[in-house]
This record gives C-alpha cells, structure tokens and sequence, in this order.
C-alpha cells in the first residue's frame, strides 16, 4: 500500500511511519519543515515538504495513494478563532481528497468530539469530523484518543514554581490517558485493514482519577505529598492569560477542561470503550516524567 502520513515526525507520526514500513509499506510522509527531510528519508519513507494548510499540495500529494493518516496542526495558539481554524483545516482536506480521489481517510480526533457545544477547544475536531463525514464515497475512520500523557509536562513549571497543582477539573474526575505509541499502533492497524472500517474508534492506554494521577506523580518525582487543587473556571481563565496565553484560546482551554471535570469528556467513551486498553500504562509513562522533572 502507498500510505500518507501527516504531523511530520511528531509524537504519533514517526511511530506510525516506523510500523508501516516495517510491514512493508510504501510512506510519504508530510512537514512543513525541509530540514526534516533528511530524518524522514532515513527512516525510509519520501518527504513531501509543504503545508498541509495547502489544498493544492495536499491534492498533489494524496493522489494515487491507497490511504492517508491526516491530522490538524496545534497551531491554534496564534489564532483569535481556534474553531474557526480547525473548521478551515477540515475544509482544506475535504478538498484534497475530493480532488485526489483518495479512498481510505483515518482522522485524527479526540474524546469528546461527538459534542457540538460544551467542550472548548475541542469543538474543533468535532467540526473536523463533520466536514470529513460529508465527503462521498469514501472509507473514514475517526480516531478518538483520551488525554495524552505528556499533557502532565504542562504543570511542571507550576510544580515547581508553586509546589501543587491547580486546574479546573481534579479530585474523583475519571480520566482516559492516552499514550502516541498505542495511538499510531491503532492508526497503522486501521490503514492497513481489510476489514470493513470503523467510523468511530476510541483509544485509552489507562484509566485512572485525578487523585490517582496526582498521588502516582507526586511519588515519582520525590514528592508523595503533592496536591491537586480544583479551581473554578473563572480562576482557571485568570491563570492561563497571566502565563501568557491569549484570551480566545484560554477560554476554548478552560471549556476543554471543564468538560473533564463534568464528565463530557468520556460519556460517549464510556459506552463505546475499545475491546483493550493500550499497552502504555501511566507507570510507563511516570519514569519519563520523572526524568524530565530531573533534568528541567
């Protein structure tokens, strides 16, 4: 098969491009970035350097592919309209692969993405999926993943600038956490299938609550008496733009977060859970995180 893969060499990109070659595969794989041409050749897949922004390039690209793993760049911090900008990506590869004529699309979503108001930043990806659903003729899977491990580096600098943790969820709030690794095994398997596709796949590594996470945290940075602080959304709005970040996106982050407080998040997960969880547990991934706090 002649598979594309967006996201460059990111978190689930690079693994993802590993497992299809190593099943035989035949890889493009999509950056923005020249000077990751050369990391993507050694990995035996071809660059195609260009902007995934462009529907011209992508059409280009998609044609005469069997299947495309697409995803939309975080480059939402910029923007005045998060939502906007995740609805113009859906736009820009609806009209790629109208073009190309590509057949077997697997997206990648998010938990929470079957809600059209509610969930902040995440209203994106729902917008995303409702664009894709209308193209014709083609075979797509939207992968919705829980929250990613390395979410946790965020409050690194307010651990130790502060000495606790403060967000607007917390406490009992039940969290699916997801690693890249178990999310580009899902994407490869379902690339490559010959089976009839999923419309909607869910994917979790580890379910854990909020004072699990903290406690298991805490533990392995040397800190078994760390708290997590639940905020309110008012609080947890202040914080964000005193740390810089601009008013649009801090209220889709707040919104985002508020739906794992009130359980928005996973209430479709909960019903439509995977057959297995993932093989990367929260263990796994506390040993990287303690490294990181080490050496930051």
């Amino acid at each position: 098969m002649k598979v594309i893969v967006t996201g460059s060499l990111g978190n689930i990109s690079k693994p993802l491009t590993k497992e299809l070659i190593q099943r035989g595969h035949t890889v493009t794989v999509i950056s923005s970035n020249p000077q990751k041409q050369q990391d993507i050749e050694a990995l035996g897949a071809t660059a195609a350097i260009g902007s995934v922004e462009d529907a011209d390039f992508l059409t280009k690209t998609f044609t005469g592919a069997d299947a495309a793993y697409v995803m939309t760049p975080p480059n939402f911090s910029t923007t005045d309209d998060p939502r906007a900008y995740y609805r113009e990506m859906g736009m820009q590869y609806a009209k790629a692969i109208r073009q190309s004529g590509l057949k077997r699309v697997v997206h990648l979503s998010t938990m929470g993405a079957h809600l059209d108001k509610g969930t902040g930043l995440l209203l994106g990806a729902h917008d995303v999926e409702q664009v894709l659903n209308q193209l014709p003729d083609i075979s797509l899977t939207s992968l919705r993943p829980g929250y990613f491990y390395y979410n946790l580096y965020n409050y690194v600098p307010m651990i130790k600038g502060a000495g606790f943790i403060q967000a607007n969820y917390g406490g009992e709030d039940k969290i699916a956490l997801v690693s890249p690794a178990d999310i580009a095994a899902v994407a490869a398997e379902e690339l490559t299938t010959t089976n009839e596709a999923k419309k909607v796949r869910y994917i979790a590594s580890d379910e854990r609550t909020v004072n699990e996470i903290v406690h298991l945290l805490g533990t392995a940075i040397g800190k078994p008496d760390l708290k997590w602080e639940i905020c309110s959304n008012e609080q947890m709005l202040d914080g964000l733009q005193r740390a810089g970040v601009r008013p649009p996106v801090a209220e889709s982050l707040v919104g985002m977060y508020a739906c794992l407080h009130n359980g928005a998040f996973t209430e479709d997960y909960e019903q439509h859970k995977p057959i297995s969880l993932g093989k990367v547990k929260l263990e796994d991934f506390l040993k990287e995180f303690a490294a990181a706090f080490k050496q930051g």
